[in-house]
């Protein structure tokens, strides 16, 4: 006799346990002999349900007119729905290691319709025991109707480089970075921390030019790595000379374009029209808004599609730093990133600086923090088949449902004292189940399986079913496979840009090593819009750096020739080398004679009584 657990609704009651007569049952292990797997069975093995549909599955489906999203709320399917739901169980695999199979009850032999599986409200949970036969996941996956890759195509890799920084954000940071340097020496000025060695004082405005040979210097870091900023303007005539670096910009002019290189007016700044966490990346902003709208852009994304976390290290003290411990960084500044599963490709991401709590709605089950960052990172790609695959941070029941009203499928593991789930589910522990025993239920449109390996995983899918597969002596549900295989994006674009750290320098700035960051990011989307299978990383990289300098060339400005350069102050020259005696001249405010005057006005006057009068008066 075998045994059955009875799943009602949501609501969390249960009803009593029963018993059954077994009946004829469908294994859904598929058969393993002792002989070695080619490598094509294998992976037919580990993909199955999550290839892409062929023509001739397309065309089954074409014969449901009626939209999913509609489908879910029609009339004539509740009494229907909930007659089954009424009786619903939730499997339980006898006491053996292969996973549960099919419910032993009397099945029609043909497979009931996705249209009578769907529910009738949107956040009503019936779950029940999976149909006999099951259907494939082929037939409940959504179709996939976007081809994927980039949307411009490139030659060169500076050609996919300027797509993403172009002269647009490049003027943008260009003006900035000279209203900044002004006010960096004004401020200076009044607290009276400038001298007349000041770096500050040789400042002079720059440029588009000049910002991207700064953007290939840095770039240059990631490839050649040292220890320290300076010996990478080593010119000795030793192993470690790299004098390619000085013959692009100076060592003090590099270190004063990192000092003011900004992106927003700090006058701009009006915390009372901000939200908290827009307060905290009030600096960044433009840049973050741009390079997500230019990723977007020039990209469209596969059909699998992961949702994850990164972490770019930050030990300072920073109020939106997060620990992570399964991360590299361990601590930093962390971002809600969606990558393509496939090649890593960062198509949107979202920095963590706390949550706006203003628009919560406490009766609304996707209106929490979670599920509304998920469908924030997912704006614009509705009704396109794609799957998305998450985490159990993120997953839930509520929300896999809208994002099957909104066109996509979605898988991941699941936190069982999540909202909705079956509470039969919920209670189960360890002890109570076999390794490689399966339990799992559906609610037509969202299934859950939970599988004992060394622990218990749960896992939630929307096409998925209660499908398995063996792999070895380890008998796998197949969503947890296909997991392994797609959940991977984010991780994987992290690898690769571990291999150029570009942001490992130190800095004093959070917000100027997380551009360095998301500079290093848009690199590795550039070498996947070029879509070359000759270039390599290394290559791609050495090429975009080469071909930014040889692009602009452009010598930096005359600072005497820049009518906008910064006053400041400075000594005259002295009169006799071998004595300390400077050349005086009569100071325009007080009329008193003076060592000092102004390097841009080139009028003398003393540096701290009537300096700060005169350049406030005019």
């Amino acid at each position: 006799m075998e045994q059955y657990v009875e799943c009602g609704s949501s609501s969390g009651a249960s009803t009593p346990k029963k018993t059954s007569t077994p009946k004829k049952r469908r294994n859904l292990i598929n058969s393993f002999s002792d002989r070695p797997r080619h490598d094509s069975e294998i992976t037919t093995a580990l993909n199955y349900g999550s290839e892409e549909e062929s023509d001739e599955e397309e065309e089954g489906i074409a014969e449901l007119a009626v939209p999913r999203i509609a489908r879910m709320f029609m009339d004539e399917d509740d009494a229907e729905v909930n007659e089954r739901s009424a009786n619903a169980t939730l499997e339980r695999s006898p006491q053996s290691p292969r996973p549960a199979d099919c419910a032993s009850t009397p099945a029609s032999p043909t497979p009931v319709s996705p249209t009578a599986m769907e529910p009738s409200n949107k956040f009503q949970f019936e779950w029940r025991k999976f149909s006999t036969p099951q259907i494939e996941p082929h037939l409940r996956r959504e179709p996939f109707s976007q081809i994927s890759g980039p949307t411009v195509s490139f030659t060169r890799p500076y050609e996919a480089f300027i797509a993403i920084w172009d002269r647009e954000i490049m003027e943008m940071i260009v003006r900035e970075t000279n209203i900044y340097a002004q006010q960096l020496a004004t401020t200076m000025l009044e607290n009276g921390t400038i001298g007349p060695s000041s770096r500050i004082t040789r400042w002079h405005d720059t440029n588009v030019n000049e910002l991207y040979t700064y953007f290939a210097i840095v770039l240059a870091m990631g490839v050649v790595i040292k220890s320290r900023l300076n010996e990478y303007w080593n010119t000795s005539n030793d192993i470690f000379s790299t004098p390619g670096f000085s013959t692009k910009m100076s060592l003090d002019r590099f270190y004063l374009l990192s000092a003011c290189l900004h992106f927003n007016n700090n006058k701009d700044c009006n915390s009372a029209l901000l939200t908290r966490p827009q307060a905290k990346l009030f600096k960044i902003k433009p840049i973050i808004d741009h390079l997500n709208r230019k990723f977007s852009e020039l990209y469209s994304l596969s059909q699998n599609v992961a949702l994850d976390e990164s972490l770019t290290m930050w030990k300072g003290w920073l109020e939106i730093n997060q620990f992570i411990p399964n991360k590299a960084a361990t601590v930093g500044i962390k971002t809600f990133e969606l990558c393509e599963s496939q090649t890593g490709y960062l198509w949107r991401f979202e920095v963590y600086a706390g949550h706006d709590t203003s628009a919560f709605q406490e009766d609304d089950p996707v209106s929490g923090k979670v599920p509304a960052l998920v469908l924030r990172l997912l704006n614009g790609l509705e009704h396109k088949g794609h799957t998305i695959w998450m985490d159990n941070y993120y997953n839930s029941p509520s929300l896999a449902r809208e994002l099957k009203i909104r066109g996509f499928d979605c898988a991941g593991t699941l936190r069982t004292n999540r909202q909705f789930v079956p509470p039969e589910l919920a209670s189960i522990t360890k002890n109570d189940m076999i390794v490689g025993q399966l339990l799992g239920c559906t609610s037509g449109d969202v299934d859950i399986v939970v599988w004992r390996d060394k622990n218990l995983v749960a896992f939630i899918s929307t096409y998925h079913a209660l499908l398995a597969t063996k792999c070895g002596d380890t008998v796998k549900p197949t969503v947890a496979q296909d997991y392994n295989l797609n959940m991977g994006g984010v991780d994987r674009k992290d690898q690769q840009l571990a291999m150029y750290p570009l942001e490992r320098k130190r800095h004093k700035v959070w917000y100027k090593k997380f551009f360095r960051r998301l500079l290093n990011a848009s690199v590795l989307n550039s070498y996947i819009l070029l879509k070359n299978q000759s270039w390599e990383h290394r290559k791609f990289r050495k090429a975009l750096i080469t071909d930014l300098f040889t692009a602009h060339r452009a010598p930096a400005p005359n600072p005497k020739s820049i009518a906008t350069s910064v006053h400041s102050p400075a000594q005259y020259s002295s009169i006799n080398p071998k004595k300390t005696d400077r050349l005086r001249r009569q100071c325009v405010v007080c009329k008193k004679r003076t060592a000092t005057y102004c390097k841009t006005c080139q009028l003398a006057m003393c540096t701290y009584t009537c300096y700060e009068p005169y350049h406030t008066a005019h």
